[in-house]
């Protein structure tokens, strides 16, 4: 039997497919393994690269094999996609991840820690206590207008029916509403502070991080989008240049060229899009704050808004703000305020 020098992984819940080839390309193992088989199957073997497709548990199943000498490469699926030959099963994708991870022009995800995964972990947790706070809130407001309680939009506006349903004294509101809104009331409450104690560990766990604390500088950067760019890119030089890290996190215009005539449509919205709202949201914010002082900082911000809606600008500056914390994290620097042009 001859040394497998390549092996296609394909994971799942309980059942995995192997597909492993030698230095020619020939065939020598196709099975599936039970999930209390894989790590046996792999101490047997000697080192060589094996590709998955980065999904759910990967990045556990990659750490897990690199422990017993294996060179561990992650791929995202949609570039394996093109190397399933027909009828979609396990088998055929496991053979066609050991094709792909072979190609010498693949992109490769990099492994994440489990740092990286715990903070990216609190991030969506916190992301999912705010989409549950923000339906508490709106079943509250429609609950009580069926009883022709209304309050003004934003914060103040939920205190004051807050408020109303604790002293229970609107007689509006029969018993067994009143009681339905209290379970409502108290759900809220909980969810704030859990989401106060998500950000409480976000920032404990940003004051370690020298890199997330020299991101902090860039204009339209906090603590949140800082941890968010550090967890979830263990190694920036993975990519390119800047520009290869805003068309991962889809800030970069779809490209529909022919014919040597060029053509850029909309955003890609490919990627990270946990990030990229991030990113966007943030550039808002440095928008909103130019608007107040002035925009003596920001005269490249200036140009644009005179030829292109808010939206599209704020885009902009968010691809921007991707480039700059790209160069600051591949080679280490702070960050520098840009000089203005000279006349």
């Amino acid at each position: 039997m001859q040394e497998i020098t390549t092996i296609g992984l394909d994971i799942a819940k309980s059942v995995f497919q192997v597909h492993g080839i030698d230095a020619f390309g020939a065939v020598i193992v196709r099975r599936q393994l039970r999930r209390s088989q894989v790590l046996p199957f792999f101490r047997k073997l000697s080192g060589c690269v094996i590709g998955i497709e980065a999904c759910a548990t990967a990045h556990h199943w990659a750490r897990e094999l690199e422990k017993v000498g294996h060179e561990v490469r992650l791929m995202p699926p949609r570039y394996v996609k093109p190397y399933v030959k027909r009828n979609k099963n396990d088998a055929a994708d496991a053979e066609a991840i050991c094709e792909a991870v072979q190609r010498p022009t693949m992109r490769f995800v990099p492994i994440k820690s489990p740092e990286q995964q715990s903070v990216l972990m609190l991030h969506r947790t916190r992301q999912l206590f705010i989409r549950q706070r923000t339906a508490l809130i709106n079943a509250i407001r429609a609950h009580l207008a069926e009883f022709g309680i209304v309050a003004g939009i934003g914060r103040h506006g939920v205190e004051k029916l807050l408020d109303l349903i604790t002293r229970g004294e609107d007689e509006r509101i029969p018993p067994a509403a009143h009681a339905c809104l209290m379970a409502l009331a108290a759900q809220l409450a909980m969810v704030k502070r859990q989401i106060l104690e998500a950000d409480r560990r976000l920032l404990a766990w940003r004051r370690t991080s020298k890199t997330s604390k020299r991101l902090e500088a860039i204009p339209g950067v906090g603590p949140l989008i800082a941890t968010a760019l550090v967890a979830s890119i263990p190694d920036p030089n993975v990519f390119r240049s800047g520009r290869d890290l805003s068309a991962w996190i889809g800030l970069v215009p779809k490209q529909s060229s022919t014919g040597g005539k060029e053509r850029l449509g909309s955003i890609t919205k490919a990627g990270n899009r946990y990030l990229r709202s991030l990113l966007v949201v943030g550039a808002l914010s440095v928008i909103r704050r130019a608007k107040q002082l002035g925009y003596t900082r920001h005269p490249w911000l200036v140009r644009l808004m005179e030829r292109r809606s808010v939206k599209i600008a704020a885009i902009a500056l968010a691809n921007k703000i991707a480039r700059i914390a790209w160069a600051m994290m591949a080679h280490n620097e702070s960050y520098r305020t840009p000089l203005p042009a000279s006349a």
